[in-house]
């Protein structure tokens, strides 16, 4: 149990903690973070999208039936409704001004919310099978990387230092683990509990890569630059299939 509850940390680390890498690079260097969010948006449109399809809803579906369907309907709306009436569960610098209008508080909610709902899909995922824990983990650490940048810049321009946003972003990542551990000690393996928590982790994954990052795919810049976005999110697509090919059970 020691080397599983382990490898489950190490997952959540990877889905979160290690997603301020996008962050951190924006505080170094702000050139570097707006090309990486160009490129790693259309990316992790690919991912998220693919992950939800391939990946949780066939096995949420494996796992309670027919119902998870609805399930996965349900939290796609509530993930809609929760942006659009509370807070942006994402927020990207660039989109037409509006990450420099919401407040601190609600993105901080909306970002310790979401890093609370990765946690959950990551530990329902490796609790269906570790390979598939690593895979929605690389997923989740594939599309915080510009998130965070997102946030770094929305946090810095409300007049928040670099130490204070770092740390901001930092504990809103750790709300990762609490929703991994929650799942791990509190779901039994093979628990219809499980495909209750994969459904709700594809809805919101689903919705995350086509309403929320997908849009931004040669919103802006040249053709060439469209080109580049399409080429990455085709390429983020492939990547997660090849994933599927390996991962056991599929």
């Amino acid at each position: 149990m020691e080397s599983s509850l382990l490898y489950l940390l190490f997952l959540a680390f990877i889905g979160s903690v290690a997603g301020l890498i996008g962050g951190v690079i924006f505080l170094a260097k702000h050139d570097w973070a707006k090309t990486l969010g160009r490129y790693a948006v259309p990316f992790a449109a690919g991912v998220l999208i693919t992950v939800s399809i391939l990946h949780l809803i066939p096995e949420a579906a494996h796992e309670m039936g027919e119902g998870s369907f609805l399930v996965v309907l349900v939290a796609f709306v509530a993930s809609f409704l929760f942006e659009q009436f509370f807070a942006q569960l994402h927020h990207h610098q660039h989109r037409k001004g509006t990450l420099v209008k919401a407040s601190v508080p609600l993105v901080v909610v909306g970002d310790t919310i979401h890093n609370f709902i990765d946690g959950v899909a990551i530990a329902a995922a490796y609790l269906t099978e570790p390979t598939f824990g690593l895979v929605v983990a690389l997923a989740t650490f594939l599309h915080e990387t510009p998130h965070e940048i997102g946030d770094f810049g929305i946090l810095m321009s409300r007049g928040l230092s670099r130490t204070k946003t770092f740390t901001i972003n930092l504990f809103s990542a750790l709300a990762t683990f609490p929703g991994a551990l929650m799942v791990y000690f509190l779901v039994p393996e093979g628990h219809e509990g499980i495909g209750f928590l994969l459904a709700i982790s594809a809805g919101v994954f689903l919705f995350l890569g086509a309403s929320d990052f997908l849009p931004e795919v040669g919103e802006e810049g040249s053709k060439k630059e469209k080109t580049k976005g399409v080429v990455l999110f085709v390429l983020g697509v492939l990547l997660m299939y090849l994933l599927t090919l390996i991962t056991p059970g599929h």
